[in-house]
């Protein structure tokens, strides 16, 4: 404390004057404190050891993706699951079990490795850049204490010495030094294609992230069920799918245009019922048809793992199913005919299935009238009907050999007219609860069999067609990611099969000759680096005069 001489107050010292443009020292080190902590934040991503822990983290985060089923391959099991586990579905649906591969959280642990990888690879992609292209280092002062070292007099000159070394080792990255006393030292290295493979295995491994992070941004996937009677889907608007998954640059408004038509389905099934081979015969329009306005078909075919390519999109055939051909008479004679898809439920393969085919009386202008006669054909399909011990249908053979349905004919409002969405494979439950539907007949039918009602409404069981399950994909990043897997894989085996060694050669001028000594280091593996140091030594010294160290 100082004390004003004229008042006899003290003060407090004063803070010396700060330079102009300067900081006060708290804000200084409070963003110190802050680059710090970015600084060893980022080198603590970048590092190896984090890369192979997120590695880690993402193969087990993949885990539930394996184990249990996902909406966007088949929802039919995402249904069959909520039914048989009704407690834990939700629990599991909150955490984004059903979708996996797109969650939040597998989406952070993916974009935290991708950076960690390429934080951690371009480091070394320009440490191994320099590396390739570095001279060979000076030769060392002693020799003698490399692992391979030979030493030998020869009656040369120095000079026709070194003339003999640039031959043996044409083809060496090689350097020649002067050292005092006239003696002369040559640096050579062989094996830069080493560091070159692993410059090619780091920067295909970014190429190959890449890759597949364009595929996820401009690709694009969607199922849709065709029946296989001559029916078509069109690739030309995202309405035309049944679902659909795009990628996050795709607003569907900008497909690929093709057109598919599905002629025939083809199975083949073991004695058991177990498949052996299934296709589907087709006739396909590519966007260039389409576009020069060409009306033909080219004929094709799709089976298991031989998808149909056009376009850029690829069309596999991932399931089937049979969609039951139901015709209702009314007592005033109009009839209508109505085949839907109806799906699988037993996981066996024998396809058994189950669904609801919907109708609504024509000629009907009463709003109410027409609401409340609506009839839905529901039930259960078997492609080669059975009655198991309790009575109930089964199937036997997913093949169409004894076409049988359980039908549960039920007839009120369907909801058709209530403007919101609902499953073609089912009815409102709630309006069975409601009592606005109800069972009107219950009844087992063969192909032509049939079922009157009370109203005189006759139901007749038609045929049967079978449907099969398109799934196109766009992927752009695909190709890329086929390129650089194949020159990481080949950058990989470079590093790994050429072997970095050098090889240093001091000459010393002496009485009558010279004096020749040898060096030979492996830098990263010694093996075999002996056999090749032994014949470079055989070949350079005088084997007369040579001593081995």
């Amino acid at each position: 404390m100082t004390s004003d001489m004229t008042s006899g107050v003290a003060r407090p010292p004063t803070a010396p004057p700060q330079p102009p443009g300067s900081e006060p020292p708290a804000r200084r080190d409070r963003f110190g404190g802050v680059a710090a902590f970015l600084r060893n934040t980022w080198r603590g991503l970048t590092s190896m050891r984090t890369a192979l822990v997120l590695l880690f983290l993402l193969a087990l985060a993949a885990m539930p993706g394996a184990l249990i089923p996902q909406r966007s391959l088949n929802e039919f099991l995402v249904d069959d699951f909520y039914a048989d586990y009704p407690t834990a579905a939700p629990i599991i649906e909150s955490l984004g079990g059903f979708e996996v591969f797109a969650s939040p959280w597998f989406a952070a642990i993916y974009l935290l490795l991708m950076i960690s990888l390429v934080g951690c690879v371009l480091p070394r992609s320009v440490e191994y850049w320099h590396s390739m292209r570095a001279a060979p280092v000076a030769t060392p002062r002693n020799l003698t204490r490399l692992p391979h070292h030979a030493e030998a007099d020869s009656a040369e000159s120095p000079d026709a010495v070194l003339e003999r070394t640039r031959r043996l080792l044409r083809g060496w990255r090689r350097v020649e030094r002067s050292e005092p006393g006239g003696v002369t030292a040559v640096s050579a290295e062989r094996g830069y294609l080493r560091e070159t493979g692993n410059l090619v295995f780091h920067l295909s491994l970014i190429g190959l992230l890449l890759g597949f992070a364009g595929g996820k941004l401009y690709g694009y996937e969607g199922d849709v069920i065709v029946r296989a009677d001559g029916a078509e889907f069109c690739n030309s608007s995202i309405l035309g799918y049944d679902t659909f998954r795009a990628g996050l640059r795709v607003d569907g408004t900008d497909l690929n245009e093709f057109c598919v038509r599905v002629d025939r389905f083809d199975g083949t099934w073991l004695p058991n019922g177990q498949p052996s081979t299934f296709g589907a015969q087709i006739g396909y329009q590519t966007g260039e048809d389409l576009a020069d306005g060409v009306t033909d078909w080219r004929p094709g075919e799709i089976t298991v793992n031989y998808p149909l390519r056009t376009d850029g999109d690829r069309a596999y055939l991932t399931g089937y199913g049979y969609a039951p051909e139901f015709t209702v008479t009314w007592p005033d004679g109009q009839s209508r005919t109505g085949g839907i898809q109806w799906r699988p439920v037993d996981q066996s393969g024998s396809q058994l299935s189950e669904g609801a085919t919907k109708f609504e009386q024509p000629g009907i202008t009463d709003a109410e009238l027409r609401r409340t006669t609506q009839l839905a054909v529901t039930g259960t399909f078997a492609p080669t009907g059975a009655v198991d011990a309790e009575g109930n249908l089964a199937s036997v053979h997913p093949d169409l050999r004894a076409p049988t349905a359980d039908v549960n004919i039920m007839r009120g409002d369907l909801g058709i007219d209530d403007g919101r969405g609902q499953s073609i494979f089912t009815v409102d439950q709630q309006k069975i609860d409601d009592g606005e539907l109800v069972t009107v007949a219950e009844e087992r039918l063969g192909v032509g069999d049939s079922v009157t009602l009370d109203d005189g409404t006759v139901v007749r069981f038609d045929g049967v067609t079978p449907w099969v399950n398109l799934q196109v994909g766009h992927d752009p990043g695909q190709i890329w990611v086929l390129v650089f897997s194949i020159v990481m894989v080949a950058g990989l085996a470079l590093s790994l099969s050429v072997k970095r060694r050098r090889l240093w050669v001091r000459i010393r001028p002496v009485d009558g000759g010279s004096r020749i000594q040898l060096g030979g280091l492996a830098r990263t593996d010694r093996a075999g680096y002996g056999e090749e140091f032994d014949r470079l030594g055989s070949e350079l010294l005088d084997p007369m005069d040579k001593k081995d160290g």
